[in-house]
C-alpha cells in the first residue's frame, strides 16, 4: 500500500501528458489483458462444449459399431445352442474309438460352419461340456486345459447369470499382453434338462476390440470401458488396460444414471472432462476422457496468443502516445509560454489552436498578456516622464551661490587686468550653462560629458587655484558612447570639496573604457580617503554653498538602477590616507 501511495504522490508532480499517458497504458495493457483472458476462456468454453458435443456423438457411433459385434456374438450363441451336433457331442458318453471320432468330426464339422459364419469377425470359440469333454475352435485365442479355462472368474458368473450372455476381462497370459482377452460366456441349455449342459466362451481379442473405437481417438482425447468392478477392460492407452479407477467408474455411473452431459475431474494430476454411457448387452461403461490441456492447446498457442497480445498493446500504445502528445501539444504550448512570462517576456502571444478548453485559455491568456503590457508600457512612459521631471528640475536648481562665486572670482581677474582669463572663464560658465540648462535630454555623449566636465574643472580651478589637478583617460572607442547627463561630475565636486580637507593638494583621474558590453567610468582621487565601515558608503555633502547643483552622487546611483536595472550602479571603495575610488557601471 506504501509503495501504491508513494507511486501516486510522483505521478501526481508529472505533467498533465504524463498523467493522461501513464493512465491510458495501464487501461490499455488491462483492457488488453482483461480481452485475451475473456476471449481465450471463451474460446476454450465454446471448444470444450462443441467437442463434448462432437464426443457424444462419437460415443453413440462407437455403442452402434458394438451391437453390431454384439449381435455377432448373440447370434453365434443361438447356432451354437440350437446345434444338436454340439449338444450330443457335450451330453453323450464315451464309446467306441470309431463312435468317438465320429463325433468329433461331427462336432469339428459343425463348429467351422459356425465359425465360416463370424470368420470376420476374429472370434475364438472355446465349449466346455458337462461330460468332461471340451473343444475350441483357434488355440490362438487359447491355450489353457479346461481347467483353466472353468477356474475363470468368468465361469462362475457365467452359473449365477443362468442363460444370460456375460462379458469379462481375461488376462490370459500376464507376460504377455497381446493375449489380453475379452470373453463374451454363455451357459447352453437344452429342454428337458434341468442343468446345462455345457458353457460357450466366445474369445476377442482386445487389440481387435479396440479398432471399434481406435479412429476415434487422439491424444488428449482417450475412450476406456470399465467394468463393473472398476476395471479397465479395453483403451487406447494399452498402459491402463486391467488397472483399477474407482473414482472414474462412481463419474461414469453419475453422468449415466443422472442423465449428465459431462463431468470434470483431476485424474493423475490431469484436468479432464468426462463423457460417458452405460452399455447393458456387455455391462461396461464406456468412457471418454477430454485433456483440457492438451486439447485446448491444439486450439490455440498460449505464447503466440501472449505475442499477438503484446503487439497490440504496443501499437495502441505508441498510437495513444502520439495522439495524446498531439492534443497535449497547445497546452504545453501555453504552459511554456506562461512561464517565460515570470522571466519579464511580455510579448509571448499564444496562438489560438487546439481544442475548445485550450482555444479559450490561450485567448483569456493573450488578453491578460496585451492587458499587462499596456500596463507595463503606461508604466515604463509614467516612470520616463518623472525622471525627465526631475532631471529637469534638478538642472534648473544651480546653485546660486556657486554663480556668485564664480562672477567674483571672475570680478577680481578683471581688477587684477587678467582679462583672458576672465573671458575664458566667462565661457566656460556660458558653455557649461548651456549644456546643463538648455539642453533637455537624459543622455548625452562621453566627449560632451568631458566637455562639461573640463568647464566645471577649469571655474573651480579658477576660485580656488591649481593644488588639485584632474586628468582624464579616456579610450577613443568611448567617446561616442552615451551616459546620463552629469554622471561624473558630482563626483568630481565631492572630490574637490570633501577628498583634500587633510592634504593640500593632490590629483583627480577620471578613467572611461569598455569591457564588452559595459562601459566602466572611474573617478579616482588621492586625497583624505575615508573609512567605509564608519561612515556612509556614498557621503552626503557638507556644505551646500559650494556645489553647482542639486545632483548628488546619491541621485546618480539611484537614476542608473532606474534606468538600467542591475548589476548597473555605482560602487564606491576608500582607503582613510590614501584617497577614493568610484566605479561606475553603465551599459554600451
Amino acid at each position: 500500500m506504501g509503495l501504491m501511495e508513494k507511486w501516486l504522490s510522483k505521478l501526481k508532480n508529472q505533467s498533465l501528458f504524463s498523467k493522461i499517458f501513464v493512465v491510458m497504458v495501464i487501461s490499455i495493457v488491462l483492457v488488453t489483458v482483461l480481452i485475451t483472458t475473456v476471449t481465450a476462456q471463451m474460446s476454450q468454453t465454446l471448444f470444450v462444449q462443441t467437442f463434448s458435443i462432437t464426443n457424444s456423438k462419437i460415443i453413440n457411433q462407437i455403442k452402434s459399431a458394438l451391437d453390431n459385434s454384439h449381435y455377432t456374438t448373440v447370434n453365434t450363441a443361438i447356432n451354437v445352442g440350437q446345434s444338436g451336433v454340439i449338444r450330443s457331442f457335450m451330453t453323450e458318453q464315451d464309446g467306441s474309438s470309431l463312435a468317438n471320432f465320429r463325433r468329433y468330426y461331427s462336432m469339428r464339422d459343425q463348429m467351422d460352419r459356425i465359425q465360416s459364419g463370424i470368420g470376420a469377425a476374429n472370434i475364438g470359440l472355446s465349449i466346455l461340456g458337462g461330460n468332461g469333454r471340451s473343444y475350441t475352435s483357434d488355440v490362438t485365442y487359447w491355450s489353457g486345459s479346461a481347467g483353466e479355462l472353468k477356474a475363470n472368474p468368468v465361469s462362475a458368473a457365467v452359473q449365477e447369470q443362468g442363460g444370460r450372455l456375460v462379458y469379462s476381462y481375461m488376462d490370459a497370459s500376464p507376460l504377455n499382453s497381446q493375449n489380453r482377452m475379452l470373453v463374451a460366456a454363455k451357459a447352453l441349455t437344452a429342454p428337458g434338462l434341468a442343468e446345462p449342459y455345457g458353457t460357450l466362451y466366445m474369445f476377442t481379442r482386445e487389440s481387435d476390440f479396440r479398432k471399434n473405437y481406435a479412429s476415434f481417438t487422439s491424444q488428449g482425447n482417450d475412450v476406456m470401458f470399465l467394468d463393473t468392478s472398476s476395471r479397465i477392460v479395453s483403451s487406447n492407452r494399452t498402459e491402463q488396460i486391467g488397472s483399477y479407477s474407482p473414482d472414474l467408474l462412481n463419474s461414469a455411473k453419475q453422468i449415466a444414471e443422472a442423465g449428465l452431459a459431462s463431468q470434470e475431474l483431476t485424474i493423475d494430476g490431469r484436468e479432464v472432462i468426462v463423457l460417458a454411457d452405460y452399455l447393458p448387452s456387455y455391462n461396461f461403461y464406456i468412457v471418454n476422457l477430454i485433456d483440457k490441456n492438451e486439447t485446448i492447446g491444439t486450439l490455440f498457442d498460449r505464447k503466440t496468443l501472449f505475442l499477438i497480445g503484446t503487439a497490440i498493446a504496443a501499437v495502441a500504445v505508441l498510437v495513444i502516445y502520439f495522439l495524446t502528445k498531439r492534443l497535449t501539444l497547445s497546452l504545453r504550448t501555453l504552459v511554456k509560454k506562461m512561464s517565460n512570462v515570470t522571466k519579464k517576456n511580455f510579448h509571448n502571444y499564444m496562438s489560438v489552436t487546439g481544442s475548445y478548453e485550450t482555444r479559450q485559455l490561450s485567448t483569456a491568456f493573450n488578453y491578460m498578456l496585451k492587458e499587462l503590457n499596456d500596463y507595463v508600457a503606461q508604466l515604463v512612459e509614467t516612470q520616463k516622464e518623472q525622471r525627465n521631471a526631475e532631471l529637469a528640475a534638478l538642472q534648473q536648481q544651480i546653485n546660486p551661490h556657486f554663480l556668485y562665486n564664480t562672477l567674483a572670482s571672475v570680478n577680481i581677474l578683471v581688477q587684477r587686468g587678467s582679462k583672458e582669463q576672465a573671458t575664458e572663464t566667462i565661457h566656460a560658465l556660458i558653455s557649461l550653462l548651456q549644456n546643463t540648462i538648455s539642453n533637455v535630454k537624459e543622455t548625452i555623449t562621453v566627449e560632451d560629458e568631458l566637455i562639461n566636465l573640463k568647464h566645471y574643472v577649469f571655474i573651480n580651478q579658477v576660485r580656488n587655484g591649481s593644488r588639485v589637478k584632474v586628468e582624464t583617460f579616456v579610450s577613443p572607442d568611448c567617446m561616442s558612447a552615451k551616459v546620463p547627463k552629469l554622471i561624473l561630475q558630482p563626483f568630481i565636486e565631492n572630490a574637490f570639496f570633501h577628498a583634500f580637507n587633510i592634504k593640500t593638494s593632490g590629483y583627480i583621474y577620471v578613467t572611461i573604457m569598455k569591457d564588452r558590453d559595459m562601459l566602466h567610468c572611474e573617478v579616482v582621487d588621492t586625497g583624505d580617503g575615508m573609512d567605509l565601515d564608519n561612515k556612509e558608503a556614498i557621503p552626503a555633502s557638507t556644505s551646500s554653498r559650494q556645489l553647482f547643483s542639486g545632483i548628488g552622487i546619491r541621485n546618480v546611483h539611484d537614476r542608473l538602477l532606474l534606468l538600467y536595472g542591475e548589476p548597473y550602479g555605482v560602487t564606491i571603495t576608500s582607503t582613510p590616507g590614501q584617497g577614493t575610488k568610484v566605479s561606475i557601471r553603465i551599459p554600451c
